[in-house]
């Protein structure tokens, strides 16, 4: 029994002199080791940079390889779906800017045009019949064309506008907001306008001699008085069809088109939003496609409503609502000229006219 307990003291003694002796020689390796990755970190940083074009060029040539010789063997994995990359055509695609639900989507006129064109007059053409043709507005045609009179002659050139409206040469001192109050719009509706450009997106800084174009705009004179714009019924006012209620209290300054898929109501006192039916949110916080802090509600029946620019959020995805309940505050943030709510109703899935719904 002596003997083997002597001899497992002895195993033990072997065994953390062995330790010992492996932590010692690993540690000195870890010293010199060290030592030597100091020397060749040294060597790379004196040289950083002379290799780095010829890096760069052999990287790219090699995906460019890979991806010519990887491409039949992806195409094969698509029977009957086989696309020659060079016969695409390039045609531009319009794509629906929201992207937080997939389900609703953009719905884009057939009439839509980017600028001014040059329209011959034909034979029985009227600023009328002209009109009706390009959906502008008689006095559109009349002032963007400087016509005292609605003579005119076949093989006349005339301007005519993308939209009602006005088109303006911007001057020294301009901004969107001088220009719709000379023109009697709103400086929303310009900064809408997909097809106006701005030096600036943020501050919508106009360039020295750019044409803007003013949605319904009209042209200043002496003796006409400035449009009145409808007033909304104060929030959660029921309307004739029962279906929806008004979400918020103002003046409508701009109202549903092909360009602008929804309804503005300003208001300066910066008032409630409430839901325009029961529901449930689906998303409620900051959107950087334009709309700033939104809340978008799901009905339930195929319509979904939007409530875009608030201040305030007073909801969360995934909660409950009842018709005329506060959803948040209206305010001026994401892509705005000014405080307003843009309300917006979908239809399964494509957008339709507020107005249509809220009378």
């Amino acid at each position: 029994m002596e003997l083997l307990i002597e001899i497992w003291e002895d195993i033990k003694l072997f065994f953390l002199e062995l330790s010992s002796f492996i932590i010692k020689t690993l540690h000195l390796s870890f010293l010199k080791m060290e030592e030597q990755k100091g020397v060749v970190v040294s060597a790379l940083y004196r040289q950083r940079g002379k290799m780095s074009r010829q890096l760069t060029h052999s990287g790219m040539a090699a995906l460019t390889a890979i991806g010519i010789i990887m491409a039949p063997l992806i195409a094969q994995e698509f029977p009957g779906k086989n696309v020659n990359p060079w016969e695409i055509s390039a045609a531009p695609t319009v794509l629906s800017a929201s992207t937080e639900d997939p389900g609703i989507d953009t719905q884009i006129s057939s009439k839509v045009r980017d600028s001014i064109i040059d329209y011959e007059v034909a034979t029985g053409d009227t600023i009328k019949s002209i009109a009706l043709k390009f959906d502008v507005s008689v006095d559109t045609i009349r002032w963007q064309n400087n016509l005292t009179n609605d003579k005119i002659k076949v093989g006349q050139i005339l301007k005519i506008l993308p939209v009602t409206g006005i088109a303006h040469k911007v001057q020294k001192g301009d901004t969107v907001y001088s220009i719709s109050k000379k023109y009697d719009s709103d400086a929303q509706a310009i900064v809408d306008f997909p097809f106006n450009s701005f030096s600036n997106d943020e501050t919508f800084e106009l360039a020295i001699g750019q044409i803007i174009i003013v949605p319904d705009g009209v042209m200043p004179q002496p003796t006409v008085t400035p449009r009145i714009r409808q007033t909304t019924p104060n929030a959660g006012t029921v309307v004739a069809s029962g279906q929806f209620v008004w979400p918020t209290a103002g003046t409508i300054t701009q109202r549903f088109s092909w360009y602008h898929p929804g309804l503005d109501i300003a208001n300066r006192g910066l008032p409630g939003v409430v839901a325009a039916d029961a529901g449930q949110v689906i998303y409620a916080g900051w959107d950087g496609t334009g709309y700033g802090n939104m809340v978008l509600i799901d009905h339930g029946n195929g319509f979904k409503t939007r409530y875009g620019h608030l201040s305030q959020i007073s909801v969360i995805s995934g909660q409950s609502v009842g018709r005329g309940s506060t959803v948040g505050k209206m305010g001026s943030t994401g892509h705005s000229t000014g405080p307003h709510t843009h309300f917006e109703i979908y239809l399964n899935g494509g957008r339709v006219n507020p107005l249509n719904y809220l009378r």
